[in-house]
């Protein structure tokens, strides 16, 4: 017989193990989670509260800024309507500004050295009512002679200041000074005939000399664009083929201006380019031609003779040519001026004179002294770089620029 607890299903040794390890957890389950369950739902609370307060504004705050942001170039606009009225009061001023007065004030700004030198030295002896006497008159001589306006032009005014004082016309400092200035003006006044063109076929030819340093060059470049200004066609002859920069400089002038330029190789014959820039004037009928020569010094007598060369080359395409010879003087130089007019003038025969580099002087008092000791007229005056800074020559601007008073 088999034994009643055969059937029975075999006992699991671990059975008891399990059911303990279960039930100690079931016992530790319902602690957990009644202990953390608060502590969730305090944080959850907290969560919700910190997102419920931060989302709204970082939700109202982004529609804002992202419609802020499109709205930037308001700021923009706000830049466009700031500038708007800004540019327009001045362009409206500078439009009507008169162009006498606007030449006046770059003449007193180019003229500053010479004006503080000369002006503000002679309006600081004429102020008020001081008396005429010896003194007086010596010390404005002597600012007149340190001016450089030589001893024959300051004789000359002090002579005729001195006339007018024995005839009891002038009184004190102030009346002095009036008569100073309309003395300085009659000085220059049989200098200051205008270059005109002439009724001759064209072109009209202008042969420009120099000496080195001058500023002839970019003297040439201005006038092109100063006769330009006034409708005339103009052709440029690079003439001064021993400069290596000068070439290159003419062109840039002539094509800043869209004006034609003749020119060859470094080292050409200078005559040669001028004789080719005669004829291609003549078949371009150019109102003008400006020609360019190398600059020489006005003591050396070989460089001379290529000079009257040049301009028997000119003469021989047209016997009335150059109709205007135009020498170039640096102000600074001074007296110097004087001898280099007479040389080139027994060379060439000129009929002007230029006066440049008057903004780099303090001696703006050579322009008299030209005017006294040459028969020369006195064609411009350059008081700065830019083409609108040379203009044909006004005694009555110059004056008061270089003296600046308000009578």
């Amino acid at each position: 017989m088999s034994d009643p607890t055969s059937n029975q299903a075999p006992v699991d040794p671990f059975a008891a193990d399990i059911a303990a390890f279960k039930a100690k957890q079931a016992e530790q389950q319902p602690s957990k989670q009644d202990e953390p369950k608060p502590e969730p739902q305090s944080q959850s609370l907290f969560e919700q509260k910190q997102p419920l307060d931060q989302k709204p504004p970082l939700e109202q705050k982004q529609p804002v800024d992202a419609k802020a942001t499109p709205q930037l170039p308001p700021s923009e606009k706000t830049d466009l309507t700031d500038q708007s009225p800004e540019p327009q009061p001045p362009r409206d001023q500078l439009s009507q500004a008169p162009k006498e007065s606007s030449w006046l004030e770059r003449m007193k700004l180019g003229l500053s050295r010479s004006r503080g030198q000369m002006g503000e030295g002679l309006m600081t002896l004429l102020v008020g009512g001081r008396e005429i006497d010896d003194e007086l008159f010596e010390e404005i001589e002597d600012q007149l002679i340190m001016a450089d306006l030589g001893v024959a032009a300051t004789t000359q005014v002090m002579d005729a200041l001195t006339q007018q004082v024995d005839r009891g016309d002038l009184i004190d400092a102030r009346a002095l000074r009036k008569a100073l200035k309309s003395e300085l003006i009659k000085l220059l006044e049989g200098s200051s005939t205008p270059l005109e063109l002439g009724d001759q076929a064209a072109p009209f030819v202008i042969l420009v000399v120099g000496v080195n340093g001058v500023g002839k060059t970019t003297t040439i470049g201005k006038l092109a664009t100063y006769f330009g200004e006034q409708g005339k066609s103009v052709m440029l002859a690079a003439g001064d083929t021993f400069r290596a920069a000068a070439t290159e400089q003419l062109v840039i002038w002539g094509e800043r201006n869209g004006i034609p330029v003749v020119h060859q190789t470094e080292g050409a014959d200078s005559a040669s380019v001028v004789f080719d820039a005669m004829n291609r004037a003549k078949s371009k009928k150019a109102d003008v031609l400006i020609i360019d020569t190398a600059g020489r010094l006005h003591n050396k007598s070989n460089l001379m003779e290529e000079l009257k060369k040049v301009t028997r080359v000119i003469q021989k395409a047209d016997p009335t040519a150059p109709h205007e010879s135009l020498i170039v003087v640096d102000a600074g130089t001074g007296l110097n001026a004087i001898q280099q007019i007479k040389t080139f003038d027994e060379a060439v025969g000129l009929s002007g004179v230029v006066v440049t580099k008057l903004d780099g002087t303090a001696k703006g008092g050579m322009v008299f002294h030209v005017a006294k000791t040459t028969d020369l007229p006195i064609r411009f005056i350059g008081v700065g770089e830019k083409a609108a800074d040379l203009r044909p020559f006004e005694p009555a601007d110059l004056v008061e620029a270089l003296l600046d008073s308000d009578d």
